[in-house]
């Protein structure tokens, strides 16, 4: 049987000649966790070719990490007795967790497809046993280790038994996107419960007896009133008839052990102590909500103080290699091709001139087409217009809403003879009547002018339409460049990419990108490594640096990927188009 094993194991090896490795994800490490300790353990289920870990800003592990094994069978034993066990935490404010071994799709299936062809053999149960001994005892040592510090107080107890959910979490200690949300329900809780201790003093306050006096007596101020004997309810006077048997002074009635009411100045004190606490909870919890955003704030400046200082020593040290490249600078020595090869120098700058010559050329045509197609577009425009006038105005004639200038003026003019009636005086009154006729004439183009002007019809025609922005989105997208160098030296428009689009726009791509060469994750560090990356404006070569640790050589891909995105977004905001949920690679 065991021959058979091994012949069926070197045929897997033959017909998987490249997949034998095989990368894990471990994830939910506890805090403390070295990495020594975790290729120690790794290393007990088959040989680790390598372990990587990607470290914080402030210089410590993250939580998970990546395992690859040189044998399908150490990975297959990883999954089987590491999952699921449970690490102690070795830093204060850490809580235990349980070792997270998962595979990507592709690495599953392969360790599926070879567990599946695989016979068991009793050596392999007899390995599977010793690695679990070795497993539980180092598990065992870690956890008296954790122990004894906790007793020697290099640890504190009791940041273990309270969970870390109930811990006061610091702003930094929250996810971005959750951090405003989580501090203001945090803030309603503490004022509602604020308001439930103040109505419980009131409630107190109002259940305390206050005994007042039968009668009108005086008493002095500050002190308790004095309470008789006559004012304590006596027994009915024929007591003696209903068989009345007397009680020891165990029952005595209960208003007579009722303690004495508190005074005036006792009240008033109390009031005031009152009022004290809740002015204090008051201003702790606007403190509370005061600190959250002065935090915020100096995290900003810092940055912004960070940025400009690495600008700064960018400049100091361009400024001090160029002071020194001039100290040193020789021109008999130097193997500048001005210095060496004049002409060959001259012709290369004069081929550098003609192409610069070409190109302004080029530019230069390309603006003088574009302005006369712009003045071609301006003058259809206008004659466009013009005739919707004209059919209009030739609408508006036909219902008699608009006369022609050349039409017949109809004239209202008195002919009569003056008193003479003499044919030799008709003569005379010409000039009146003359002027009579052009006054009516200026009285009638006036009426005219008063006539209200009909309103033009518009076209809003030019106006782009919902589809022509889609053509416009798609041709953009098209032109986004796919090899590496043009992406990496492509100009970014960082406005375009404010925090709020990173987060709503960009998260789900870097989730979705991240789960098609991870598979699915739990931990969200390496998700928020990227975000804060695209919001510190940093270039996509520090990414592919920050990410070849996890993805390997599949970490250029996944920048290119989402840098194309970027680019998208940075060339649609300087043509002044929102993309909504447009994305380059859908």
């Amino acid at each position: 049987m065991q021959a058979l094993a091994q012949q069926q194991q070197q045929m897997q090896f033959m017909q998987h000649p490249m997949q034998k490795s095989a990368t894990l994800f471990v994830g939910s490490i506890s805090g403390g966790i070295t990495d020594a300790f975790l290729n120690e353990i790794l290393g007990h289920c088959g040989k680790v070719k390598s372990f990587k870990r990607l470290i914080t800003p402030a210089n410590k592990p993250q939580g998970f990490g990546f395992a690859e094994f040189e044998e399908p069978d150490a990975a297959l034993r990883a999954l089987e007795l590491l999952n699921g066990v449970e690490l102690p935490a070795l830093e204060d404010g850490c809580a235990n967790k349980k070792l997270l071994i998962k595979a990507d799709e592709k690495t599953k299936h392969f360790l599926d497809a070879y567990a599946s062809q695989k016979m068991k053999t009793d050596e392999e149960e007899q390995r599977n046993a010793e690695a679990k001994k070795r497993i539980d005892d180092m598990v065992e040592e870690i956890i008296r280790a954790q122990q004894d510090a906790a007793n020697n107080g290099h640890m504190q107890k009791e940041k273990y038994v309270i969970p870390p959910h109930l811990h006061d979490l610091q702003e930094s200690d929250l996810p971005e996107t959750q951090r405003g949300l989580v501090i203001s329900e945090i803030a309603q809780f503490r004022e509602r419960a604020a308001k439930r201790e103040r109505e419980k003093l009131r409630d107190v306050q109002a259940s305390i007896p206050v005994l007042a006096p039968s009668g009108p007596k005086t008493r002095e101020w500050g002190k308790a009133p004095v309470t008789s004997a006559s004012n304590i309810a006596k027994p009915p006077h024929n007591y003696a008839k209903s068989g009345f048997v007397k009680g020891d002074e165990s029952n005595a009635p209960e208003f007579l052990s009722t303690p004495a009411p508190k005074t005036d100045e006792e009240l008033e004190n109390d009031r005031k102590e009152a009022r004290r606490k809740e002015e204090e909870n008051s201003f702790k919890d606007r403190e509370r909500r005061y600190e959250p955003r002065e935090r915020q704030r100096i995290q900003a400046i810092e940055r912004g103080i960070t940025r400009e200082q690495a600008e700064r020593d960018a400049q100091d040290r361009d400024k001090v290699e160029m002071k020194h490249r001039l100290d040193v600078w020789d021109d008999d020595e130097s193997d500048e091709l001005f210095y060496v090869d004049r002409v060959r120098w001259r012709h290369i700058r004069a081929r550098r001139l003609e192409t610069e010559e070409a190109s302004d050329e080029k530019s230069r045509k390309y603006e003088e087409q574009e302005a006369e197609n712009l003045r071609r577009e301006s003058e259809e425009f206008l004659a466009r217009q013009m005739d919707e006038m004209q059919s209009l105005a030739e609408e508006q004639r036909k219902a008699g809403m608009l006369l022609d200038d050349g039409a017949p003026v109809r004239l209202n003019v008195s002919i009569a003879p003056g008193p003479g009636g003499a044919s030799g005086k008709e003569a005379v009154p010409d000039k009146p009547k003359t002027a009579v006729v052009f006054a009516e004439e200026e009285e009638e183009e006036d009426a005219l002018k008063k006539r209200k002007v009909p309103l033009v019809k518009l076209d809003f025609s030019v106006a782009e339409s919902s589809e022509q922005i889609r053509e416009r989105l798609l041709r953009i997208k098209d032109s986004v460049p796919h090899d590496k160098d043009s992406l990496f030296k492509a100009k970014i428009r960082w406005d375009a990419l404010s925090d709020s689009m990173i987060d709503r726009k960009f998260e789900p791509l870097v989730k979705r990108l991240m789960t098609k060469y991870l598979g699915e994750m739990e931990e969200e560090d390496l998700i928020l490594f990227v975000l804060e990356h695209l919001k510190d404006h940093k270039s996509p070569q520090k990414l592919v640096e920050g990410l070849e640790p996890v993805l390997e050589e599949e970490a250029l891909e996944y920048v290119v990927s989402l840098w194309r995105q970027i680019i998208f977004e940075s060339m649609a905001y300087n043509d002044g188009i929102l993309t909504e949920k447009m994305l380059v690679d859908e």
